[in-house]
C-alpha cells in the first residue's frame, strides 16, 4: 500500500484522483487546497488529514517521512493550471513521485525545468492523459496503424462546454493561470490527435478570444479543423435550451463514443503508474508544444478547406 498526499484537494477532479486512489488499494495520508470545501473527501477518505495553508501541509509531509510505514511515496496535483509546476517541484523535492493534471505545464521550457527537478531528486512525474486508456481511441489508434492509405483522415473536432458567468470569475478564466480555453479544455484532446496520428507537421490559428477557439492542425495521419468553447451561444440550433454540451468528435464522418468507460480513466491511469507503464514528461511533450503554440500564434485567415464549419457563424 502506497501513501499520497493530494494537492487541490477541492478542485472539480479531485474526487476522482481520491476514488483512483482508494480503488487502487492505497492510502490517502494528507489533502491539501486553499478552500475547504471537500466534504466528498468523507466518503472517500474520512481519516485523512488536511490542510488549507501550504507551509503547514508541506511541515505535515516532511513529520511523515521521519517513519518508513507513513512517508509519502506520491504527490497528486489538482491544483489551477499555473500552480502546477511549483507543486510538482515541491512534491519531487518531498522525496516524492508525483502525478499530475494536464496540462502538465504551459511551456516546453518549463518541461525542461522539470526534468532537471527529476534529476536533481531522483523521482518521476506522471501526466494523466487518461483518453490513451479509453477504449474508443485504442482501438481507433489499432485501425490507424493497420491501414496503409496514401490520403490522410479527415477529423472533426468540435467541442461546446457551456460555462456560467462564475467561469470568467475564476481561475479558468484568467488566461495567464489558466493558459486559455484551447489549452483548459482542448489539451487532452491534442493528445489523443498525436497519440492516434503521429506528429503534428502544420498548425494554423484561425481564431481566438477568452471563450473560445478555432484553427487547423494537420498530423502525418491527419487533417484537423478544431473548435473548441465555453460559449453557449456557440451550441447548434437544435441543441440550444436541450443540452449544455456539444461535441462532435469524429474521423471520416464515423463519430468516436466517448460516453461510455469515461468516469474510470483515472483509475486505470493510476493502475499503469503503479506498475511503471506511466505517462511521463516526454509523453506530454508533443500536446504541451501543441497548445504553446496555438497560444502564441497570432490568427490567420482560413485557407482552403482548412477552416472550422463553426467559423463562419463567428467571423
Amino acid at each position: 500500500m502506497k501513501n499520497f498526499a493530494l494537492i487541490g484537494a477541492s478542485g472539480y477532479i479531485a474526487p476522482r484522483h481520491m476514488k483512483a486512489i482508494k480503488d487502487t488499494g492505497n492510502h490517502l495520508s494528507v489533502g491539501y487546497d486553499i478552500n475547504d470545501s471537500v466534504g466528498i473527501i468523507d466518503s472517500i477518505s474520512p481519516a485523512s488529514e488536511f490542510f488549507t495553508e501550504f507551509e503547514r501541509f508541506q511541515e505535515f509531509a516532511w513529520q511523515l517521512k521521519r517513519n518508513p510505514d507513513t512517508a509519502l511515496d506520491y504527490v497528486a496535483v489538482c491544483s489551477p493550471n499555473y500552480l502546477h509546476h511549483s507543486h510538482i517541484a515541491a512534491g519531487l523535492r518531498l522525496g516524492c513521485d508525483v502525478i499530475c493534471e494536464k496540462p502538465l505545464v504551459p511551456t516546453p521550457e518549463m518541461l525542461d525545468e522539470l526534468a532537471l527537478v527529476e534529476k536533481e531528486t531522483g523521482q518521476r512525474v506522471y501526466n494523466i492523459l487518461q483518453l490513451r486508456h479509453h477504449d474508443a481511441i485504442l482501438k481507433l489508434k489499432e485501425k490507424v496503424a493497420n491501414e496503409h492509405r496514401s490520403d490522410k483522415y479527415q477529423f472533426d473536432l468540435t467541442y461546446i462546454t457551456s460555462r456560467g458567468k462564475w467561469y470568467m470569475e475564476s481561475w479558468k478564466g484568467n488566461p495567464r493561470k489558466s493558459f486559455g480555453v484551447a489549452t483548459n479544455i482542448g489539451v487532452h484532446f491534442f493528445d489523443m490527435l498525436h497519440f492516434i496520428f503521429g506528429k503534428l507537421e502544420k498548425s494554423v490559428l484561425h481564431y481566438a478570444n477568452d471563450y473560445k477557439a478555432a484553427g487547423y492542425l494537420e498530423y502525418e495521419k491527419a487533417r484537423v479543423p478544431w473548435f473548441l468553447s465555453i460559449d453557449a451561444n456557440d451550441l447548434p440550433e437544435e441543441v440550444k435550451g436541450k443540452q449544455t454540451t456539444f461535441r462532435n468528435i469524429s474521423c471520416d464522418g464515423e463519430q468516436i463514443e466517448f460516453s461510455a468507460g469515461f468516469t474510470d480513466l483515472h483509475t486505470i491511469s493510476y493502475e499503469e503508474i503503479l506498475v511503471g507503464r506511466g505517462y511521463g514528461i516526454e509523453d506530454a511533450r508533443h500536446c504541451i508544444e501543441t497548445v504553446n503554440q496555438i497560444r502564441t500564434a497570432q490568427p490567420e485567415q482560413p485557407a482552403k478547406g482548412e477552416g472550422h464549419p463553426f467559423l463562419k457563424n463567428i467571423v
